[in-house]
């Protein structure tokens, strides 16, 4: 018998033995994790071992969801956010706050934000969903690009950043989380995505762009456009309290995520957002004051966790 004619029949031996085993393994009720092996997760991350539910890796690489639980016990429902990273909104802020624009360069950027609102109230009126939706998925453009960018001058530095990249990056996530919430209320119409797919590729290159010529501008840019997300729920809230706007149950993503009770409203969930928006708005008006005085980021602590 030639080389390769061994060859072939060592492997058919290889694959029948594989199989032998196999057969016996499952016969005895023993589960054998392989490479690659897809096993069943639920939306709660628990093996379902083959049931209905999504698909995720086999443990062999250590990575595994893990079973992630309330205080009371019952399955933790949602994989993008953990129980730790839920919280209390601060609904004390005061909303009415404004950066009065003294300098030119203050002033260019109230003009170029109001300039962007006017279109936008037009096109919405008084559809606050639709407006909300389209405004979070602008509104957490500007935290990633600064985030990312602060990351890239750490490394190339090789400095500490302060804090002020995973402030960012928090921002650019608590904004995220808006628009999941307000998903779970209404679905946007087709041409509505097609304007945030336009809106976010144009508003996310101008961002990068401005934020690396001048930071200070950027985030006084920011802080200008969350004075404007907290005036737009503040009219949202209005309609709700008039009738306009039907006060549904809050979604149960909003009752875990700002801990919320279990009766709450749209109302309430409209009104942690506006909070949250008050928050972002102070963290960048005051991240451009400290550049304006002529210092870097890095020498003042990141308010982390500023809700």
């Amino acid at each position: 018998m030639d080389n390769a004619s061994k060859i072939y029949v060592q492997g058919v031996n290889h694959i029948f033995t594989a199989r032998y085993y196999s057969s016996n393994l499952a016969s005895n009720g023993t589960k054998e994790e392989k490479p690659g092996q897809v096993l069943k997760y639920d939306s709660n991350n628990e093996n379902v071992d083959g049931q209905s539910g999504k698909s995720a890796i086999s443990s062999y690489w250590g990575v595994a969801p893990p079973r992630v639980t309330k205080e009371d016990g019952s399955p933790w429902r949602w994989n993008s956010f953990r129980p730790w990273e839920t919280y209390k909104a601060d609904t004390s802020i005061d909303v009415t706050k404004h950066h009065k624009p003294t300098t030119f360069m203050d002033k260019f950027a109230y003009w170029t934000v109001q300039s962007l609102k006017f279109p936008t109230y037009l096109f919405f009126q008084r559809r606050h969903m639709c407006h909300a939706m389209l405004l979070e998925t602008v509104a957490a453009v500007p935290g990633m690009v600064g985030g990312m960018l602060l990351h890239f001058k750490s490394l190339r530095r090789f400095e500490h950043s302060g804090g002020w990249i995973k402030a960012l990056l928090e921002e650019a996530e608590n904004e995220r989380m808006h628009l999941m919430t307000f998903l779970e209320l209404s679905q946007p119409q087709w041409y509505e995505r097609a304007l945030v797919f336009a809106v976010q590729g144009v508003f996310a290159n101008a961002y990068f762009v401005s934020y690396v010529v001048s930071p200070k501008l950027a985030h006084r840019i920011v802080g200008y456009l969350e004075e404007e997300a907290v005036n737009s729920y503040t009219e949202f809230l209005i309609d709700l309290e008039k009738g306009i706007v039907e006060n549904r149950p809050a979604p149960a993503i909003a009752i875990d995520y700002w801990r919320l009770p279990p009766e709450s409203t749209l109302k309430d969930v409209v009104t942690v957002i506006r909070a949250d928006e008050a928050h972002h708005r102070d963290l960048n008006h005051f991240a451009s004051d400290i550049q304006f005085e002529g210092h870097e980021l890095k020498e003042y602590p990141a308010p982390l966790g500023y809700h």
